[in-house]
């Protein structure tokens, strides 16, 4: 058998005598796994995802924006902790069940957060159903860009706060053209109406309520389409 502490100790197999290797390897930010033959324990391996250098600086820019970061895994503790130094992440939940992770981001909208979670594999797709926005890594796996509301095209973490600078730049531009197309139409019904005639003003000819028209329509469009400048900031 291969697998952790849990798995040892459920088939009655102690440990303890490579406890201490296997902490080393876990403040490494490597994952320990026992190996046990015919009953009894052989040895210990361990494995390791190897942390992308863009990862930190991403942590970091997100937090700069205001977020919290937190990390769920179902690697053990220490483990956690140490890959959770490398990349600047103050809360951990470690040691999560795969069938858990939803749970745990539901205990995070308890406490009132707006989730937003970031997975990539079969693991992560209750979870990410679960969040509020569910982003899935372009290079995962279908289940996971299935359950997901965003999926990056590429395996980058810096693309997670580009999104979230997309998403507020978008949310702007409508919100400014809602308010154009309500003040242009307010000004501009009553005039088509005749409320200049009714002082003594002259009508206005349809050709103008036309050109009018395709103005505002125009100038909506042209708002819009600042977006394809779009490019993110980073600090």
């Amino acid at each position: 058998m291969i697998g952790n502490r849990k798995l040892m100790d459920a088939q009655g197999i102690t440990p303890e005598a490579l406890e201490a290797e296997a902490d080393r390897l876990a403040n490494e930010g490597k994952t320990p796994m026992y190996v046990a033959l015919d009953g009894q324990l052989a040895g210990i391996i361990a494995v390791a995802d190897i942390v992308k250098a863009s990862s930190a600086k991403a942590i970091k820019q997100l937090q700069s924006m205001g977020i919290e970061v937190a990390m769920i895994t179902g690697d053990n503790r220490k483990t956690a902790d140490a890959i959770a130094r490398q990349v600047g992440i103050d809360r951990v939940l470690s040691e999560v069940l795969p069938q858990d992770k939803s749970n745990e981001v539901k205990k995070l909208q308890d406490e009132g957060k707006k989730v937003a979670m970031v997975g990539d594999g079969i693991n992560d797709a209750p979870a990410l159903a679960q969040a509020d926005i569910g982003i899935a890594i372009g290079s995962g796996t279908d289940v996971a860009m299935e359950s997901a509301d965003i999926v990056l095209m590429h395996s980058d973490l810096m693309d997670v706060p580009t999104a979230i600078q997309l998403s507020k730049s978008t949310i702007r531009n409508i919100k400014q053209n809602l308010f154009w197309a309500f003040f242009y139409n307010t000004a501009g019904i009553p005039l088509a109406a005749g409320v200049l005639h009714l002082f003594g003003g002259p009508l206005l000819n349809p050709m103008f309520a036309a050109a009018a028209m395709s103005f505002s329509s125009v100038s909506v469009l042209t708002n819009a389409l600042r977006l394809k400048r779009f490019k993110p900031y980073r600090d």
